[in-house]
């Protein structure tokens, strides 16, 4: 079974072409990836780009239907929570693609050792795989364009490593100077090419046509990039004046070789390789451990044309580039650039690279970031032919510079990197169900999952993941050839700590109080931050700005933060009161039109709000619980807070004053029955005003029982739960009707969800037709997202369907009835 991407898509042992346009390029996705888990983000965005049609998952499935229909048999695509994967005998056999690109690399490892014959042969099978250009009928799919040309690419590439190990091994001259001229037509201005060309053209005899190429090129560069032909080039045009057998040439320094495979990145790598393309100057930003190396050399290895690594890691900051009078480039920076291209001193670097395309990826830029910006600057001005993509912590801030932030993996690609890795010190591993959760709580880092993955030799995956509130002595061994800043996870935070300010360091400190992020206003009011030093830290990778506007810290630069927070730091309490302050407003809006507004809003603050109840005294404590407790309801959340609020539960002597907001307490702990039960039920007992938060009435009725003598408020919400109440104690039918339906016009007039569809729900009871009702409460329960009454309603409604011989739509009813249980982890119905 052969299947071909390098030309039109075909699969020998198909019967005629595979699916329709849609079906194909979903099959060539996968074969890019053929036996390898492609997540379905991925083929999402792959197939539909950034205007997916709605319902893109059910959309996706039924290609993935059509597709396993037109496979030839033994092949099929299979689904895990990971992703699909097309499971082929031997990917690297079976499909071109795979096979050219590994026979494109063992060609260049030939040429390296030293061995051109073997390295022709190699590339020479490599390249007589392809049969046009390559995914030539699937391009107008969103994922095509960047692997069409990645893989012209390193065709281009291979075309020059063949031909110059054909060279090396004496190859004929005509084949050669008819495979180069072809190549040439596409890239007239690549210098190695032209270079090759020439020494073709010579050892075929024809010294006066490799002259008139050089003389070709040397007006080009001149007119289109006011550059000369690079020293490689001029060398080789002198040999042939001299009329002297062409001379060998000269091999670039390679780029640091790989130790393991590449995992995940793939959009962030077809990005970066067309930014490198398209800009001169490239920057590749994000937290230490998020892999910007790996990437960027990934990339760089992908690229046609020359490319020299330059490792800044070891520089010292403070004198990496300057200028002298003369305009002289000095210093440690420069010298390192030097080094990377083979110049003797860095007073030579403009002139090497002047008229020389070539890319520089210079790494670890973040400790030398002004002295690397000055000499890129005078560089990119200065030699046109050249493009610099750098790897660093912060921006250079250079005009034309082109960012790519670089955060986590996305989880399907965090958990395949571990498995991977875990799978190499401990033979036989597949996977784990704690796997998700334990690389969510890395961040989805690179280093810090491979960190983790390599921690499998003495411990299990649930003595890793129970291990995370000590994330940084868990992850202490790494490995020892690395650069100490990348040994440990501790190390890679303490690397960006050294690079911060004091007044960075503060506010970073401060920003740890914050789980889940905040708001820049937020940031201001609690750490008394101002907007440059905020500005400063997500420049500087160490905070993350998503789409909705909230700066956030990664949780492994949070833990390391919250360390260095001082003990007397006021942000601990500013964060209690603001989120305490916060609850206490969302409480009463809850109850009107602005329900799903505040909702947002308080769902957008979840995690802060837990974190403000961890830290609270006894008092602040029993007033958030009061003012969550309806948020808690209508959302769900019960169950998550249940811990917390025990923990609350044990810290506070109950008092008469405080009576209700215990007895909130012990509702939203979960407990049923016992001490606390009954001391809570002693307290609303005595009580004699009436009740402060609106909701407690009904939530001790619903969770325990009905408690009688308690007071509801006069405001309007109080006043038509009431009217639920008393419908729900009378016996005569028409009493319950006029209740609910006088009820339902106060909620109404609120404009708030939850009671009205309360009212509708209990109106069904005594409608002739109580479909229409029922409908309208779901679709409010439904906005409102309380999975427990969305399910109580469709089991209902299905009952009603089922009575009137609508089986059809009572089996549509049961099926989301299971379906919301299960994303809502409820019991099964």
């Amino acid at each position: 079974m052969i299947f071909r991407l390098l030309g039109p898509l075909t699969v020998t042992g198909a019967a005629g072409a595979v699916g329709a346009p849609k079906v194909r390029a979903l099959l060539a996705r996968l074969l890019l990836d053929a036996g390898r888990t492609v997540p379905v983000e991925r083929l999402v965005d792959g197939l539909y780009g950034d205007e997916p049609p709605a319902g893109v998952q059910g959309a996706l499935q039924a290609q993935v239907s059509r597709l396993r229909r037109a496979l030839p048999p033994g092949v099929t695509v299979e689904f895990s929570p990971g992703g699909y994967r097309l499971a082929v005998a031997d990917p690297a056999a079976d499909v071109d693609v795979l096979r050219f690109e590994a026979l494109a690399r063992e060609g260049a490892r030939a040429a390296a050792a030293g061995d051109p014959g073997r390295a022709a042969a190699l590339l020479r099978e490599g390249l007589g795989l392809w049969r046009g250009a390559a995914l030539a009928d699937v391009r107008d799919a969103p994922f095509a364009a960047g692997q069409a040309a990645r893989l012209d690419a390193l065709r281009l590439d291979a075309v020059e490593e063949w031909a110059a190990a054909e060279l090396a091994a004496g190859g004929d001259p005509a084949v050669l100077v008819r495979e180069v001229e072809r190549a040439v037509r596409a890239q007239p201005l690549r210098e190695r090419l032209r270079g090759l060309q020439m020494r073709a053209l010579g050892a075929a005899g024809r010294q006066a046509e490799a002259l008139a190429v050089f003389e070709e090129v040397r007006a080009a560069l001149a007119e289109e990039l006011g550059a000369d032909p690079s020293p490689e080039l001029s060398a080789v045009h002198l040999e042939v004046l001299r009329g002297g057998a062409a001379a060998p040439e000269r091999a670039c320094p390679p780029l640091p070789a790989p130790l393991t495979d590449f995992v995940g990145r793939e959009r962030e790598r077809e990005r970066l390789a067309a930014l490198v393309t398209a800009a001169r100057l490239v920057t590749l930003v994000g937290p230490g451990g998020a892999g910007k190396t790996r990437l960027a050399l990934e990339v760089g290895a992908g690229l046609p044309g020359e490319v020299r690594f330059v490792d800044l890691g070891a520089v010292t900051g403070g004198s990496g580039a300057a200028y002298g009078g003369s305009g002289v480039v000095a210093g440690e920076v420069a010298e390192a650039f030097a080094a990377a291209l083979g110049v003797r001193g860095a007073a030579r670097l403009e002139a090497a690279l002047a008229g020389r395309p070539v890319l520089l990826i210079a790494d670890n830029c973040e400790h030398v970031v002004a002295e690397t910006a000055v000499l890129v600057r005078r560089l990119l001005a200065a030699c046109p032919g050249l493009r610099v993509l750098t790897t660093s912590r912060e921006a250079l801030g250079i005009t034309g510079e082109s960012l790519l932030p670089l955060g986590a993996l996305e989880p399907g690609a965090a958990q395949e990197l571990f498995v991977r890795r875990a799978a190499a010190v401990r033979p036989g591993f597949t996977g784990h169900a704690r796997v998700a959760e334990l690389c969510a709580g890395l961040d989805g880092l690179p280093l810090a999952v491979e960190l983790a993955a390599a921690r499998l030799r003495t411990l299990s995956v649930e003595e890793l993941a129970d291990g995370l509130g000590e994330r940084f002595e868990l992850l202490s061994r790494g490995d020892r050839t690395a650069p100490e800043r990348h040994r440990t996870l501790r190390a890679v935070v303490e690397w960006s700590w050294s690079l911060l300010e004091p007044g960075e360091r503060e506010l970073a400190a401060r920003l740890s109080v914050f789980r889940g992020g905040a708001t820049a206003e937020t940031v201001a009011r609690v750490c008394g931050a101002d907007g440059a030093t905020l500005a400063s830290l997500v420049e500087k990778s160490l905070v993350e700005v998503r789409d909705d506007g909230r700066h956030r810290m990664l949780e492994t630069i949070r833990a390391y933060a919250a360390e260095r927070l001082p003990h007397d730091d006021p942000a601990p309490a500013a964060h209690l009161a603001h989120y305490r302050d916060l609850a206490e407003a969302a409480d009463p809006e809850l109850r009107g039109a602005a329900q799903l507004e505040w909702l947002a809003r308080l769902d957008a603050e979840d995690a802060n709000l837990r974190a403000a109840l961890r830290r609270a005294a006894p008092e602040d404590g029993l007033r958030l619980v009061a003012a969550l407790s309806p948020y808690w309801w209508l959302r769900g959340l019960r169950g998550r807070v249940a811990a917390p609020v025990a923990e609350l539960l044990g810290r506070v002597e109950p008092t008469a004053e405080r009576g209700e907001e215990y007895a909130l307490c012990v509702l939203a702990a979960g407990l049923r029955e016992g001490e606390h039960v009954d001391r809570a039920a002693a307290f609303l007992r005595a009580r004699t005003a009436p009740l402060r938060q609106p909701y407690t009435a009904f939530l001790w009725s619903t969770s325990v029982g009905p408690l009688e003598g308690l007071r509801l408020g006069d405001d309007p919400w109080s006043r038509a739960l009431g009217l639920v109440g008393r419908a729900h104690l009378t016996t005569v039918p028409a009493e319950a009707e006029a209740l609910l339906t006088e009820a339902l016009a106060g909620f109404r007039a609120l404009g708030e969800r939850w009671g009205t569809a309360t009212a509708l729900e209990g109106l069904a009871a005594h409608a002739r037709d109580p479909l229409p009702l029922l409908a309208e409460a779901l679709e409010l329960f439904e906005c409102l997202g309380v999975a427990e009454d969305v399910v109580d309603l469709l089991l209902r409604r299905a009952t009603l369907h089922e009575t009137s011989g609508n089986a059809s739509s009572a089996a549509t009813d049961r099926a989301r009835a299971h379906e919301t249980s299960r994303r809502a982890g409820l019991q099964e119905p």
